[in-house]
C-alpha cells in the first residue's frame, strides 16, 4: 500500500514573533495581529514596495541578504514596539515639556526614543556578540591559539572564537526566556512557525490544524543567526589570513583591529548567510537536515508551544497578508493605541487619501470621537485614550469600505437639525440647507407647504421648525414614493417635534388640494451617469432618489405637467436641479408668470424659482 504523499506548498510568507502576537510579510503587505488587554485581536497592515519595483541592485544575490537584514531590523523593532503598545497599553499624559518641545521645535520624544532603541539594541549586540568573545579569547595561552597567526593557530582560535560567540548565544537565548513577557514572545514565535508551516501542508488554516503543526521552520531568523555565526568564522579566518601578517602590529591596538574588521566583514557575512538559509530551505532532500540540524535545534529553544489565542493571531496576521497580497484595494489598517492625536489623525487621512476618500471625512471622526469643534483638529494636540482610539478607527475602517459617514453614524446636521439617515435616504447636502431656508423666506402664516420626494424629511422638518422658531405656523405635507423613507421621515419629525403629515405618492399621484410653496429636491442624475459618481453615492445611496432619467429631467417634466393643478395661484414653486440644468428646467414651465435662477455657495446654478 503506497505511502499517501503530502501536498506541500512553498509560500514565500515569513514572519516574526512580537509582544502577545505576530507579525507575518509577503512580497506586497504587513501585517500584525496583536490581542490587547481586553481579549480583542488588534491588526495593524501597511502596503509594501512590490518586488517588481524595487531596486534590481537590490535583488542582486548577497546583496539582497545584506538589505533584507537591515530591513528586518529597522522593521523588526519598529513593529515589536507597535505590538508592545497594544499589549500593555499607557494612557500616556503628554508633560508640559513634551508639549513645548512638539509645538514650538517639531521635536517628537517618541520617534527619538525609537530611534534611540534601535541604536541602543545595536551596540549591545555589538558587545555581547562580537566584543565579549574576542574579550574572552584574549585570555587563550598564544602557545595553541594566536590571533595573528595565518597558520593552524590562527584557525583554530577563530574556531573557538565562534564556538564562544554561540555558547553566549545559546546562553541569552536562555537567559531571556526566563523573563515571563519574553516567553510568551517565544510561544508567538512558536505560533508563527506553525501556522506557515500548516499553510504549506495544504491544511486549513484552524486553530486545531495549526496547533498539531511543527513549531520548527526551516526559514527561521533562528536558524540564520546560528548560519550566520558559522559563516562568520569562516570569514574572519580568511579575513584574518590576509590582514594578520601586515596590519597587526602587536600592540593593545589590535584588538580594535580585529573589532574594526569584524564590522566591516557583517555585510559579508549577512550577504552569504542569507543565500545559505535560501539554498537549505528549498530543498527537501534528507541530505542537506545534516546542515539544517543544528539551526532547528536551536529553534526548540526559542520558540515554545503557543497558546490557543497566539495561533489566532498567527492565523489572522498571515491571512490579512494572502489577501493584501492578492488585492490591492484592500486598506491598510493601524493599531488603536493611546498617543498623539495628530500622529494618528496623519495617518487616517493618509489613509482616506489612498482610497479617494475625502479628508475632511477624516477631521469629522476626530471631532466627533474626541468631542472637539472640527476647527480645532488640525489645531490642538491632544492625547488619544484607546478607546478613543478604537473608535475612531472602527469608523475609519468602516468608511474605507466606502459606505457614508453619516451613515455609519446614522445622522447628521441639516440647518442645525439632527436628522437620522441610513440607506433607505439620500444623505442631505449642504446646498440643499439653502433650498430649505428659501421656502422659510417664501412663506408666510398659515401657508399651505407641500415637500415633494422628502426622502429623510430633511427640508420640511427644518422648514417647519424655523417658521414655528420665527411665530409663522404653517401647514407642512411631505410626499414620497418610498415607504421605507417615509417611515425615517416620520421618526425624524417625532424626534424633532415637527407637526408634518407624510402621504406616500408618486409625486402628485395620490395628492388632493392645493398649496402655497411646493418644494423639491427630485432625482436629477442622468441614468448614464450614475456610474461614474463616488463609491459612497453609487453603491450605497438609493438609486431611486437618484435616477432622474435619461436626461435627469423626467421629475421636472412630471411637475411642470401637474403643479398648476396643486399650487393656488401666485403660489411659488422652488426646486433644486443639477448642474447644468437650470436653464433647461425654466423652459419646461410655459406661461408662468415669473421664473428665477438662483446660484449656490460655489456659484453653481442650483436653484429654480416658479410663480404661477
Amino acid at each position: 500500500m503506497k505511502k499517501e504523499k503530502k501536498n506541500y506548498q512553498c509560500t514565500y510568507i515569513g514572519g516574526q514573533a512580537v509582544m502577545e502576537g505576530v507579525m507575518m510579510r509577503g512580497k506586497r503587505s504587513m501585517a500584525t495581529a496583536v490581542r490587547d488587554p481586553e481579549g480583542v485581536i488588534q491588526i495593524e497592515s501597511e502596503r509594501l514596495t512590490p518586488p517588481e519595483q524595487r531596486s534590481k541592485f537590490s535583488k542582486l544575490p548577497f546583496i539582497r541578504g545584506v538589505v533584507n537584514f537591515v530591513s528586518s531590523l529597522i522593521d523588526g523593532n519598529r513593529v515589536l514596539m507597535r505590538s508592545a503598545d497594544v499589549a500593555v497599553p499607557d494612557e500616556e499624559v503628554q508633560t508640559k515639556a513634551e508639549k513645548w518641545l512638539q509645538e514650538k521645535h517639531k521635536i517628537d520624544l517618541g520617534g527619538i526614543f525609537n530611534v534611540l532603541s534601535v541604536v541602543l539594541g545595536i551596540l549591545l549586540a555589538m558587545v555581547i556578540f562580537i566584543a565579549l568573545p574576542q574579550w574572552i579569547t584574549g585570555y587563550l595561552p598564544t602557545s595553541i591559539f594566536d590571533k595573528t597567526s595565518t597558520g593552524l593557530k590562527g584557525l583554530w582560535f577563530n574556531l573557538v572564537e565562534g564556538g564562544i560567540r554561540i555558547l553566549i548565544f545559546i546562553v541569552y537565548v536562555l537567559l531571556i526566556a526566563l523573563i515571563p513577557s519574553l516567553k510568551r514572545v517565544y510561544m508567538c514565535h512558536g505560533a508563527e512557525h506553525k501556522t506557515i508551516t500548516c499553510y504549506e501542508q495544504g491544511k486549513e488554516l484552524t486553530v486545531e490544524n495549526v496547533r498539531s503543526c511543527s513549531r520548527v521552520h526551516d526559514r527561521c531568523g533562528t536558524t540564520f543567526l546560528f548560519i550566520v555565526m558559522v559563516v562568520s568564522i569562516l570569514v574572519f579566518s580568511l579575513v584574518n589570513v590576509f590582514v594578520a601578517g601586515w596590519l597587526y602590529t602587536g600592540t593593545k591596538f589590535d584588538g580594535l583591529i580585529r573589532f574594526a574588521f569584524k564590522l566591516l566583514m557583517l555585510p559579508v557575512v549577512a550577504g552569504v548567510s542569507y543565500e545559505v538559509l535560501r539554498l537549505l530551505s528549498k530543498t527537501r532532500s534528507k541530505f542537506f537536515l545534516i546542515f539544517k540540524f543544528p539551526g532547528l535545534l536551536l529553534q526548540r529553544l526559542t520558540t515554545r508551544e503557543p497558546e490557543d489565542g497566539m495561533i489566532e493571531c498567527a492565523i489572522t496576521a498571515f491571512k490579512t497578508v494572502l489577501a493584501m497580497d492578492s488585492d490591492p484595494t484592500i486598506p491598510e489598517r493601524v493599531f488603536a493605541t493611546s498617543g498623539k492625536m495628530s500622529a494618528l489623525l496623519k495617518n487616517t487621512k493618509k489613509r482616506f487619501a489612498d482610497n479617494g476618500i475625502d479628508e475632511e471625512d477624516a477631521e469629522w471622526i476626530f471631532a466627533m470621537t474626541m468631542d472637539i469643534p472640527k476647527s480645532a483638529v488640525n489645531t490642538e494636540e491632544r492625547i488619544i485614550k484607546v478607546s478613543q482610539a478604537k473608535e475612531i478607527i472602527r469608523i475609519a475602517d468602516e468608511r474605507l469600505t466606502g459606505r457614508p459617514l453619516w451613515y455609519i453614524y446614522g445622522d447628521t446636521d441639516f440647518c442645525g437639525y439632527k436628522i437620522k439617515v441610513d440607506e433607505r435616504v439620500l444623505i442631505p447636502r449642504p446646498e440643499t440647507e439653502e433650498l430649505a431656508m428659501m421656502v422659510v423666506g417664501a412663506a408666510s402664516e398659515g401657508d399651505s407647504i407641500l415637500d415633494l420626494c422628502t426622502g429623510s424629511g430633511a427640508i420640511a422638518i427644518a422648514a417647519y421648525k424655523e417658521l414655528e422658531r420665527s411665530n409663522r405656523k404653517v401647514k407642512m405635507t411631505a410626499v414620497d414614493i418610498s415607504a421605507e423613507a417615509l417611515e425615517l421621515a416620520k421618526e425624524n419629525a417625532e424626534a424633532n417635534e415637527a407637526d408634518i403629515l407624510f402621504v406616500q405618492s408618486d409625486l402628485f399621484t395620490r395628492l388632493r388640494g392645493r398649496f402655497d410653496i411646493i418644494v423639491s429636491n427630485p432625482p436629477y442624475i442622468p441614468s448614464a451617469d450614475i456610474k461614474n459618481l463616488q463609491r459612497e453615492v453609487k453603491d450605497y445611496e438609493p438609486k431611486l432618489a437618484l435616477d432622474g432619467g435619461a436626461d435627469g429631467l423626467d421629475f421636472y417634466r412630471n411637475i411642470a405637467a401637474n403643479a398648476s393643478k396643486h399650487l393656488n395661484s401666485g403660489g411659488m414653486l422652488i426646486m433644486e436641479v443639477g448642474e447644468g440644468e437650470a436653464a433647461e428646467v425654466v423652459k419646461l414651465f410655459k406661461g408662468n408668470s415669473y421664473s428665477m435662477i438662483v446660484q449656490d455657495f460655489n456659484g453653481v446654478d442650483r436653484y429654480v424659482k416658479i410663480v404661477m
